[in-house]
């Protein structure tokens, strides 16, 4: 059975010393650069060690999954190692191409594909699919290395890590300036960063230099809000929903993330605490959604949840044409209304009072 890796530095490290890779890779993530630069870092060690052949299979459900054996079982002619790189993009592989991802497990595991190195790129896999029997086959028997994306809380140290490697620093207040214009998006981080390298000479890097050249290139989703109005975070939330309406995102998607917290969160802050666990299993409340929930109803008086959800309802028929007495024309600037009242509820700071009904 392959030796489970903490993550790609520690797998190298390890195949440098063994002078092998391990058989048989997964590679699971949903940051696009982060997860290129991983299989990239593998099929340079992969070429080091003498692979000379390489072939890259990008499968789904429907695809003709005997390709993927042919070119993992097919001994080379000269006995040259061979890289099969297998893609995944939809983390769906049907019965088949599950059948057949165990079964290269299985031979890879006894030893029986001594010429080939198998790497599968998965995206991040939900829940359910976390729980089928073939990944959790391939966490037994392969290499598994889950590759996170980076948080926003995690960003600037990331900016900072990658501007020293190109000899550049700029100090606390430039990160959090320049995390908040990538957040969401570290490919397009990576090039703006890139791209003060070709600005500017190694060393420390101004604000102001800063500001004239990098774009503000910030993805977000509903999700984000979501989080951020669960964290108490004002400043972040409200950009971040000025940058879905930037987007063209639709009120009604956003406003059902964010009552379907407030009517959960309701209903947990009228329970005893120890009901609580049950109630947040019986909504599917898990992991980080599950802490961050925790944190809202420590910060949050309960009185805000029922007001809070009486505002949802009202946004929603503002929404849909009803008129709605004492709530502004603009359902935008409602939503905004709603997300500092969640988010500034149980601040101590004077300036963080709680938005009116």
């Amino acid at each position: 059975m392959a030796t489970r890796a903490p993550g790609i530095p520690q797998l190298l490290r390890q195949a440098e010393q063994n002078a092998r890779l391990p058989a048989y890779c997964v590679l699971a993530g949903d940051e696009i650069l982060l997860v290129n630069e991983a299989a990239d870092a593998l099929r340079a060690l992969a070429q080091r060690l003498g692979c000379s052949e390489r072939s890259h299979l990008v499968m789904d459900a429907r695809s003709d999954w005997s390709a993927v054996l042919a070119a993992a079982c097919n001994t080379s002619l000269f006995g040259d190692l061979r890289l099969v790189e297998i893609s995944l993009p939809s983390g769906k592989p049907g019965k088949t191409g599950a059948d057949t991802l165990q079964k290269l497990a299985s031979q890879a595991a006894a030893g029986q594909l001594p010429d080939a190195f198998i790497l599968l790129r998965l995206p991040q896999l939900d829940w359910a699919t976390q729980k089928s029997k073939w990944v959790q086959f391939l966490r037994k028997q392969a290499t598994w290395v889950d590759i996170p994306g980076v948080g926003r809380a995690e960003l600037p140290a990331w900016i900072s890590q990658r501007l020293a490697q190109q000899h550049h620093e700029i100090d606390t207040g430039t990160q959090a300036w320049l995390a908040d214009q990538v957040e969401g998006n570290l490919l397009a981080a990576h090039q703006e960063i890139e791209k003060l390298g070709l600005l500017y000479p190694p060393g420390a890097l101004t604000l102001e230099q800063v500001q004239a050249a990098v774009l503000d290139v910030s993805r977000h989703d509903p999700q984000d809000l979501r989080q951020s109005v669960l964290l108490g975070e004002p400043q972040r939330a409200l950009r971040i929903l000025a940058g879905l309406k930037a987007e063209g995102m639709a009120h009604l998607p956003i406003l059902w993330g964010l009552g379907e917290d407030i009517r959960i969160l309701g209903l947990l802050a009228s329970l005893p605490a120890g009901q609580r666990a049950g109630t947040l299993r019986a909504q599917r409340v898990f992991g980080a959604r599950e802490h961050h929930m925790r944190q809202a109803l420590q910060r949050c008086p309960a009185r805000l949840w029922p007001l809070a959800l009486d505002q949802v309802h009202e946004i929603d028929r503002h929404i849909k044409g009803v008129p709605v007495a004492a709530r502004l024309p603009d359902p935008w600037d409602e939503l905004a209304r709603l997300v500092l009242r969640v988010t500034t509820a149980g601040a101590h700071s004077p300036t963080h009072t709680m938005a009116p009904q």
